[in-house]
Formats: C-alpha cells, sequence, structure tokens
C-alpha cells in the first residue's frame, strides 16, 4: 500500500506540468549567469596563451586584447594590445612547455620567436618613435651576453619591420633595444612592428618593454 507522506504546513504540491516550468526557468538563469560570468572573466583576461608561450598585460599601463601565431617565420605570434597612454608599458611572456632550444617541432619552447605587435594608439597623442627593449629580469636591462636579444647574430633588416616608421636602429650593449623612428601614430591609429626575438639560453620568463614616443615639444 502506497504511503503518502503529507506536506509540511504552508507548502502546496506543484502540478507536474509547473515542475517543467520551474526547471525550464532555473536552466535559463543558469545559462545566463554562466555567460555573463564568462564575459567578465575574458574582459578582465590577464595571460594569453599561443603556442608554447604565454603574454602577460598584468603589469599594467596597457591592455592585450588578443594573442595568436605559434611563434615561426610562417606563423609569427600576433600581440593585439591597446596603449591608453605614452608611457612605457612591460609585456611579460612565460614559456609554458618545456624548454628545448633550436627544437623545430613548434611543441616546444625553442627561443627562437618570430613575432609581430599591433598596437592601438589609444593615448590622445601622436606617436613620433617607438622602443621596445628585452630584459630578462624586470627592471634590469638585458646585455649583448645574456642571449636574449632582437636577433643579434644578424645585421640585415630581413625580420624587422613597421608599417608606420621608415627606418630602425638597435642596440645591443649596455641595453639590448630595438627603436623605430621616421614616423607617426596618429591617435585612434594601429602601428605593426615585426621582429625576431632569440633566446639563446631560454628563461621561463623574461619582459618586453614598449615605449611610445612623443613630441618633445
Amino acid at each position: 500500500m502506497r504511503q503518502y507522506v503529507p506536506c509540511r504546513t504552508g507548502s502546496k504540491r506543484l502540478h507536474p506540468r509547473r515542475h517543467i516550468l520551474a526547471g525550464v526557468a532555473l536552466l535559463i538563469a543558469t545559462c545566463l549567469s554562466s555567460a555573463g560570468r564568462s564575459q567578465e572573466t575574458e574582459a578582465d583576461q590577464k595571460v594569453w596563451v599561443s603556442g608554447a608561450y604565454s603574454f602577460s598585460d598584468e603589469l599594467g599601463g596597457f591592455r592585450i586584447t588578443g594573442v595568436s601565431g605559434s611563434g615561426t617565420r610562417e606563423d609569427p605570434f600576433v600581440v593585439r594590445e591597446e596603449l591608453e597612454s605614452s608611457s612605457p608599458v612591460t609585456l611579460t611572456m612565460r614559456t609554458i612547455r618545456p624548454i628545448r632550444p633550436f627544437d623545430s617541432s613548434g611543441f616546444y619552447a625553442n627561443g627562437i620567436m618570430f613575432m609581430r605587435i599591433e598596437a592601438l594608439n589609444n593615448s590622445g597623442q601622436a606617436w613620433v618613435e617607438f622602443e621596445f627593449e628585452l630584459q630578462e629580469v624586470e627592471g634590469k636591462p638585458s646585455d649583448f651576453g645574456d642571449g636574449l636579444s632582437f636577433d643579434q647574430r644578424r645585421t640585415d633588416s630581413a625580420n624587422i619591420s613597421s608599417n608606420s616608421f621608415s627606418r630602425y636602429s638597435r642596440d645591443f650593449e649596455p641595453f639590448d633595444r630595438l627603436r623605430f623612428i621616421d614616423g607617426k601614430v596618429d591617435p585612434g591609429e594601429i602601428a605593426d612592428f615585426s621582429f625576431l626575438l632569440t633566446d639563446y639560453t631560454p628563461r621561463w620568463r623574461f619582459y618586453l618593454v614598449q615605449d611610445p614616443r612623443i613630441p618633445s615639444s
């Protein structure tokens, strides 16, 4: 004989159809909540992963909006970013896979990184130069002997270019710097910079300082 447990005071037994409608409402609310969290997470994202490396704007002053590529000549890393001021900012890069120098399989961090930076000038000021500086230790300039450089073994310009600047200069000692000159990036424009980073003694973490320059007067 089936037994029924009495309902508690003040509660009512729901019709089966109402159970279904309540379940659907709960599912919709859960999906909307998850979508909101997903959008918030993407907006606040600080670390982007591509190939064997990660790229982060965690040190502040700018915002990465996307990263793609594997770092090869045919498929360079493309870092899309937005700079809201004309002050120097620092991109943090880390290896996320085992390090194997000069490996060509694409799986390992091999110390050879073809890169393109696409920088949106949202500073409200025109840039008349743009400088990059490599650092193995945050705040400490990379020098010629640490193996990290803008391809210091080559003197030609095959891997260095920009859509906004017609010339560049490189320094390897006492700083490892690449400066683009003879050009201008107006507010709202996107400047792209292509170059090759090489690290013959690969480290797990290193930095790329980016310094847009404005007219001095």
